[in-house]
């Protein structure tokens, strides 16, 4: 683990959880209530800037796996779902641009939609919704949502990683 994100001194820094989930699932979202999600897979994407930075990580890696039960974010109740599977992560030491790639992400997968409209290999299983449910790790900020689903997770930890590339320039 270069970054020290298990060992209790990670640098601060923005990140996106990609996950799986194999079934149309219902679920609860803390405040947000419950929210059908379509199969497919799903990025999430967050920060941390306080003690052990990155450390956020390996807790969302813990409640993914189920060793960890406490649900504080929006994203443990999703990761935390037993339908769901943590399936890759991306991170960004110290780099503060949670907002800009949620953004990214969300026109990425806009883009997507478009050109894969329809049904087939390229469609989004979430149609019209890339956007699974607004408000969705967003509470502390103007954006529509940081949670975004569409592609399959090799494409989504694909599209994370390139636009850590854009909006770091």
């Amino acid at each position: 683990d270069p970054l020290g994100i298990g060992a209790g001194d990670a640098p601060p820094g923005t990140y996106a959880l990609v996950y799986s989930l194999p079934a149309t699932t219902t679920m609860t979202v803390g405040a947000l209530g419950a929210a059908e999600f379509p199969a497919g897979a799903y990025v999430y994407v967050g920060s941390a800037f306080g003690s052990n930075g990155l450390g956020r990580v390996d807790r969302h890696r813990r409640v993914a796996e189920g060793s960890h039960t406490v649900t504080h974010w929006h994203i443990d109740y999703f990761g935390g779902h037993d339908s769901t599977s943590l399936v890759g992560v991306v991170a960004a030491p110290r780099a503060n641009v949670e907002c800009r790639l949620a953004t990214e992400l969300r026109d990425r997968a806009s883009a997507s939609q478009t050109v894969g409209a329809g049904s087939g290999a390229g469609a989004s299983p979430h149609g019209s919704g890339e956007r699974p449910l607004d408000g969705f790790g967003a509470s502390d900020c103007d954006c529509p949502t940081h949670f975004v689903g569409g592609a399959g997770p090799k494409e989504l930890r694909s599209w994370a990683a390139e636009a850590f590339q854009r909006v770091q320039r």
